[in-house]
């Protein structure tokens, strides 16, 4: 795996809350495919740091669809300043989501063929548990944050890999049965599943577009939102490269195709570290789902926003989320 270190950012966000909170952007190669982190904290790199100073656990958030980490910028940074600043807190994208930076490509130039489909929803969830295996010592305890289809890759790293010494996870939002069948699967998966190549035409002809007339288009698109989040408008601008594009609607047919059953085994083997939280008005997990998985594990964790935050919570609601996350972990934390 290689790297490229973006540099370290310290941006004001908030007087007096979340400012100049150190966040580190990379590019690498992960199973062969360009990679987006972005660490909060001082701890740079886990494995090269000294045990008296290695803390004690890394929250990992595992993004929805599209998987820019860019997208949770707000949110880690929040996080972190919630957690009292004592845990890194990072987020890895799904491997070619990203635009990677000049002088890298998509893919890594190389003879070895690290994994056969890195880009589809198997090859993500193997892309997740490499990137562990190549950045976290083995004995760092994990809590994992999923959003939507990062739920359903958080349960099956959960499944495969029972060596992680996951202490919680929290399911935001989560896609993890059905998608097909919701009210939005049944919108888009024809589109996604047969369709999806009519729209690479013109994302490749919006991508020779001035970046300012983009970033007025996103703005356009995100009207509706009182205060949308600025980091979602600049992440935003990823989805105007062909090869991102691409990759989001390919994996994105795969969850149609994929996510069906809900896997009530693992559910049922973790149901003590996980915490689920489904949205009222959700069309891509309705509230039918949050009942029925509820009247299925009665002891769990499982609850039900109050608060009107949308599916897509980052382009507005990253703060409130990342607010009552450290409450629900309140119990972990003061064991540790």
């Amino acid at each position: 795996m290689t790297g490229e270190m973006r540099g370290a950012e310290a941006e004001s966000t908030r007087p007096g809350s979340e400012e100049q909170v150190p966040l580190y952007e990379e590019f690498i190669y992960c199973c062969g495919a360009a990679t987006q982190v972005l660490k909060c904290g001082p701890w740079k790199d886990l494995l090269e740091t000294e045990s008296k100073t290695l803390p004690r656990l890394l929250f990992l958030i595992i993004p929805g669809n599209p998987g820019l980490a860019g997208y949770y910028r707000t949110f880690i940074r929040a996080l972190y300043h919630g957690l009292n600043r004592r845990y890194p807190v990072w987020v890895v994208s799904h491997a070619g989501h990203c635009k990677p930076p000049n002088g890298m490509g998509m893919t890594e130039d190389t003879d070895i063929k690290e994994l056969e489909d890195v880009f589809g929803l198997h090859g993500q969830i193997e892309h997740k548990l490499d990137f562990l295996r190549k950045n976290v010592p083995k004995d760092m305890k994990l809590v994992l944050i999923g959003h939507s289809i990062g739920c359903y890759i958080t349960l099956e790293m959960m499944k495969r890999a029972s060596e992680f010494q996951v202490l919680r996870s929290v399911l935001l939002f989560p896609t993890i049965e059905r998608m097909a069948q919701s009210p939005q699967g049944k919108l888009l998966t024809p589109v996604l599943c047969k369709l999806r190549y009519i729209l690479y035409m013109p994302v490749y002809l919006l991508s020779f577009l001035p970046e300012r007339v983009k970033t007025s288009m996103v703005r356009f698109v995100l009207r509706g939102l009182k205060y949308p989040d600025e980091a979602s408008i600049v992440t935003s601008l990823n989805l105007f490269s062909v090869d991102c594009v691409a990759n989001v609607l390919y994996m994105a047919s795969q969850e149609m195709m994929k996510v069906v059953e809900r896997d009530s085994t693992t559910i049922k083997q973790n149901l003590k570290k996980l915490i689920f939280y489904y949205g009222v008005a959700d069309n891509w997990c309705p509230q039918q789902y949050f009942e029925e998985i509820k009247m299925d594990f009665p002891d769990g964790d499982i609850r039900l926003c109050e608060k009107g935050i949308r599916h897509a919570f980052v382009l507005d609601a990253s703060r409130e989320v990342a607010a009552m996350i450290t409450d629900w972990l309140q119990d972990i934390l003061t064991r540790l």
